[in-house]
């Protein structure tokens, strides 16, 4: 997930940067990470780590649709994992007493209304840009813009939220590349579809559930899915860096990563097999 989760105060921002970040240097930064016009990015970021930013969210939200041009594609997570199953819930936990008042009560996903959680500035930023889709499904939902973002996000079927079918299997199929901004692995969300394709040792189901509209109506609805972990995403990362002698640049201040999807998916598949412990 995107990570403003430890919130600084902009003064704090302001007093470690030793030069504002603009535009024009976030497109210089990009650039020197490798980004690439008509390139195809899901990114996951912090704009805090990036340092003080004239214009926020807005400007590096600019920089990059700039850098990979109308001919290409940037998509985020739009999740809403308040939408979900209370009794399931741990930052915070609710009382037990609660659940059902949730089922009953909890809004219906609507694409051009339903918040994020904790998914940071730039993307609620991005969500309400012009011209960007947003996926259908009511808890895993993807923003996107540009040449493919409608493929990315059409047809987002509720079961395997992550997994085939998913925005993250057509941003592999497109051979497009992750870009982490001052967060690490385990907010790269593009790694559940290892999960989906792995045989790794504990996989299992869960039933879960989210408000959602079916003919129009609200009601909740229940069904079971992968059980995903993103634990352990950090080793992988790291391991997957060392095997391709990955050296990280940086965005603003913000020690940045811009990795093919299929690389470390395909990685992934056996790393999890190998490595992932049965809890």
């Amino acid at each position: 997930m995107e990570n403003d989760s430890k919130k600084e105060t902009e003064g704090s921002v302001i007093s470690y940067t030793p030069k504002p970040n603009t535009i024009t240097s976030l497109r210089s930064d990009f650039e020197a990470l490798g980004v690439k016009p008509g390139a195809i990015i899901i990114m996951h970021s912090s704009l805090s780590k990036i340092g003080w930013t004239v214009g926020g969210s807005v400007s590096v939200i600019r920089a990059l649709m700039q850098t990979i041009t109308s001919e290409g594609t940037l998509v985020m997570p739009t999740f809403t994992s308040d939408n979900s199953e209370p009794s399931k819930w741990e930052h915070p936990p609710v009382p037990k007493s609660w659940w059902d008042t949730i089922r009953k009560e909890m809004p219906a996903y609507e694409p051009d209304i339903t918040p994020t959680r904790g998914m940071g500035t730039i993307v609620n930023t991005f969500k309400n840009w012009p011209n960007v889709l947003r996926s259908t499904h009511p808890m895993s939902s993807f923003a996107a813009w540009g040449k493919n973002a409608k493929f990315i996000t059409e047809n987002h079927e509720l079961i395997g939220d992550l997994g085939e079918g998913s925005p993250i299997s057509r941003l592999y199929e497109l051979n497009g590349q992750v870009l982490l901004i001052g967060v690490t692995h385990e907010n790269n969300s593009s790694i559940h579809l290892a999960e989906y394709r792995s045989d790794f040792p504990g996989k299992k189901h869960n039933k879960t559930g989210c408000a959602m509209l079916v003919n129009n109506q609200r009601e909740w609805v229940e069904w079971e899915e992968l059980d995903v972990n993103s634990d352990d995403f950090e080793q992988l990362g790291k391991d997957f860096e060392s095997k391709i002698n990955y050296t990280p640049g940086k965005i603003g201040m913000a020690e940045s990563r811009l990795i093919s999807i299929r690389e470390i998916v395909d990685y992934g598949i056996e790393w999890l097999k190998e490595n992932r412990k049965v809890p």
